[in-house]
């Protein structure tokens, strides 16, 4: 089962464009050029209207580190950490080394990993990170949202199964992270 998963995984990346920006084995993230679905008023005051071009970013299950029988611990923890922080400045290198992208407006993710409305959990850090943390929808409502959490639950289990710890399939809920794009080369440039 877990190979039928990986293999959807590959084919749905390839249908959507996510591509693999760099051969590090340290980095997190995969990327995809998107437009943005909906209008965003980010907290540096950019204004990104729908349709514009957005950098988003996507895990890359296959380089986060496994979790341990008692996890997540601290070492794991601070590990991850430093593998985010390496991977944000790796796609800001890449970003301005693009000069096809320079009409990319923001960079963003769709994440069940921060849950929005609260200071629990890893939202300070995305806060920290600089990131805007907003609340997500999916165009096809419930129905849409069950059929994200299927996939994303099916590669948890795949790639990190003790991720699923105190984590229910039905009550996944995924928030939106964004940063502008020049707040973030900035940042991470």
């Amino acid at each position: 089962m877990r190979s039928l998963i990986r293999n959807f995984d590959g084919l749905l990346r390839r249908a959507l464009g996510v591509f693999e920006f760099c051969d590090e084995r340290e980095c997190l993230f995969r990327l995809q050029l998107a437009r943005a679905s909906h209008d965003l008023h980010l907290s540096d005051g950019t204004e990104m209207r729908t349709g514009e071009r957005a950098l988003m970013l996507h895990l890359w299950n296959e380089h986060v580190p496994p979790m341990g029988p008692d996890a997540p611990d601290l070492a794991w923890a601070v590990s991850v950490h430093r593998m985010l922080i390496h991977s944000l400045h790796e796609v800001a290198h890449w970003l301005v080394s693009q000069p096809a992208l320079a009409d990319v407006r923001a960079i963003g993710s769709v994440t069940v990993l921060i849950l929005p409305g609260g200071d629990r959990g890893s939202m300070p850090l995305m806060r920290r990170l600089g990131f805007d943390v907003l609340p997500y929808r999916n165009p096809l409502g419930r129905f849409g949202e069950f059929w994200e959490n299927l996939y994303t639950w099916g590669l948890m289990w795949t790639f990190n199964e003790a991720s699923l710890r105190h984590r229910s399939l039905l009550r996944l809920r995924r928030a939106e992270m964004w940063m502008s794009a020049d707040k973030f080369v900035q940042r991470y440039g």
